[in-house]
């Protein structure tokens, strides 16, 4: 009961007599900044198999660029580029939808990378283990100027295309009437969030990532009904879960990208059991709308 009985000592001198803890929280903010604004379009157009597949399609690229000594970040940003530009090629020359493609790439993407990190050149070149979970704590300033990069063009995409993205995810029919370029748009976001992935991995893990992806602005839309207000609200519940998630990481010794993403996902489940809660107490029909159902209310 620490936290209660020492509120100063428990909450804020972590963040005060820990340079390390300081530079763990501004990363953590950066990350939550850049996967709540792009996690807002993942979550309303219903791409969550296409974030974690991407996610995971990630790790060749992190493992042969940690191997070979290269930066890691642009062996994922490979990785990613490689994944997109398959998923949009694989449907044009096969009778595969969209979705088989990128099942198919997501299990041949992870298989590939368990062979490599499992492959003799791998067992010596040290732990990538951090690539797949996250090394919050040991974040460096040039991890955080290329963080800030990242939040950068997350925020500037997602100003510069909102109206294609609000309107494609509306009624692709009408972004095609208004000249919106349906697939470019799409090319657009898809890229943002590898950009994103690629970004937030030194942070929580490539494996982890998609807990800020979705768990924030999943959790914003079941009270929120404007989009704008949505990625407001993710941003802020995404903050309360790197501050707290840090503070068990450090008091209880946990991993730091693990119980930054569990606080995530708790806080979705605590709002769900809630708002069960009020709509089974309170009279008349429930709100059950979806927020893309609701995007009319958003202009």
């Amino acid at each position: 009961m620490t936290f209660l009985t020492d509120p100063v000592g428990w909450w804020i001198e972590p963040f005060t007599s820990n340079p390390f803890m300081t530079k763990a929280l501004v990363a953590g903010l950066l990350a939550v900044l850049t996967t709540s604004m792009v996690g807002t379009w993942v979550v309303l157009r219903s791409l969550n198999f296409l974030g974690d597949a991407l996610a995971h399609g990630v790790l060749p690229g992190i493992a042969i660029a940690f191997i070979v000594g290269f930066d890691t970040g642009l062996g994922a940003l490979a990785a990613a580029i490689v994944m997109v530009s398959a998923i949009s090629f694989i449907p044009r020359i096969s009778p595969l939808s969209e979705d088989t493609s990128i099942g198919v790439l997501f299990v041949g993407l992870l298989a590939l990378a368990v062979v490599i990190m499992s492959s003799g050149a791998a067992a010596g070149s040290g732990d990538i283990d951090r690539f797949l979970f996250g090394s919050i704590t040991g974040v460096q300033n040039s991890d955080l100027v290329r963080q800030a990069v990242v939040a950068l063009v997350a925020v500037g995409g997602a100003i510069v295309f909102y109206r294609a993205f609000f309107v494609m995810t509306f009624c692709e029919v009408q972004a095609e009437m208004a000249r919106l370029r349906p697939r470019l748009t799409h090319g657009v976001l898809m890229g943002l969030l590898a950009i994103t992935i690629v970004g937030s991995f030194q942070v929580v893990g490539s494996l982890l990532v998609m807990a800020f992806l979705i768990a924030p602005p999943a959790t914003a839309a079941m009270f929120v009904r404007r989009v704008p207000l949505i990625m407001v609200a993710a941003v802020l519940i995404g903050a309360v879960s790197v501050y707290v998630g840090l503070l068990l990481s450090y008091h209880h010794r946990l991993a730091g990208g693990g119980s930054m993403a569990l606080t995530a996902v708790a806080i979705l489940f605590a709002t769900m059991l809630i708002r069960a809660l009020v709509h089974a107490l309170r009279p008349g029909p429930p709100d059950d709308a979806l927020p893309v159902q609701m995007l009319a209310d958003s202009r």
